[in-house]
């Protein structure tokens, strides 16, 4: 029974029937959840805002449900592990602390007194509901490999992000705040002007005067550029990684073998 289940909610390579079904009704839920979520920002009905409580209600009880047998069947994955540890493995993990804060929010109020007020802002959290499409995506499931295999080439080019951040910030407040006391008051502020020049937004709200900030806001602006790219060319360099090798696997299987030695036949 407990197999059954495991082969059921966890969409193994050759899913059956039924957990294809399963797989459908999540997916269905997700996106009824999402499309509540946005419709909740509008003036409606108060009928409508009834039938988004019922679906609100609906759905916590379904991703309550999957979430337990999620964790009950999570000792299958790691035999060699004993079955409370198991669980508490499966329960750190990304898609599991996805699963818990999907439902969350909605239990808090009973467990302690909260100011109505902050309850809207922890509806919020069902949009992480959304996230839990990752399973049934293999577009998202790429993206997070992608993420995983360049975890420290990422890391290293956003510290390096900070790093020019913090410098420039510095040195825009010595160069700016005799000019501009007012607008340049704290590193903190030149810190905003930093975000604004690296991301190349640049609001306009704080701008330089003097000709040696407008020097380094040009500086800043063309490394911003370099900056943003070293990322972008690191998570697609991992795609195509990624792509390469699922196209080689894809013509290994396709790859005939002999029924007396085993090896491939080209």
């Amino acid at each position: 029974m407990k197999k059954r289940l495991y082969n059921i909610i966890s969409s193994p390579n050759n899913p059956s029937k039924a957990s294809k079904i399963f797989d459908i009704i999540i997916i269905v839920l997700i996106v009824i959840n999402v499309l509540t979520a946005i419709l909740d920002t509008f003036k409606i009905p108060q009928w409508l805002m009834s039938v988004s409580s019922y679906i609100e209600l609906i759905s916590v009880i379904i991703f309550t449900v999957e979430y337990l047998m999620r964790v009950y069947v999570s000792d299958i994955e790691r035999p060699n592990m004993p079955p409370v540890l198991a669980r508490l493995h499966y329960m750190a993990s990304f898609m599991a602390v996805i699963d818990l804060l999907a439902i969350l929010p909605f239990y808090i109020p009973f467990i302690i007194t909260i100011d109505l007020r902050v309850l809207r802002i922890l509806r919020i959290f069902r949009l992480l509901r959304i996230l839990k499409l990752n399973r049934y995506t293999s577009a998202l499931n790429s993206l997070g490999e992608v993420f995983r295999r360049k975890k420290h080439q990422l890391i290293t080019s956003v510290g390096i992000v900070v790093l020019l951040m913090i410098i420039s910030s510095v040195l825009m407040y010595n160069v700016e705040n005799e000019a501009q006391p007012e607008v340049f008051d704290n590193a903190l502020t030149s810190l905003w002007w930093t975000v604004e020049t690296l991301t190349t937004v640049g609001y306009g709200d704080i701008v330089p005067v003097t000709a040696v900030g407008k020097l380094l806001s040009t500086v800043i602006s063309l490394l911003g550029i370099g900056l943003v790219a070293v990322p972008t060319g690191i998570i697609s360099a991992g795609f195509s990684e990624i792509i390469a090798e699922k196209r080689e696997h894809d013509n290994d299987n396709e790859k005939v073998y002999c029924p007396y030695c085993g090896k491939k036949i080209k």
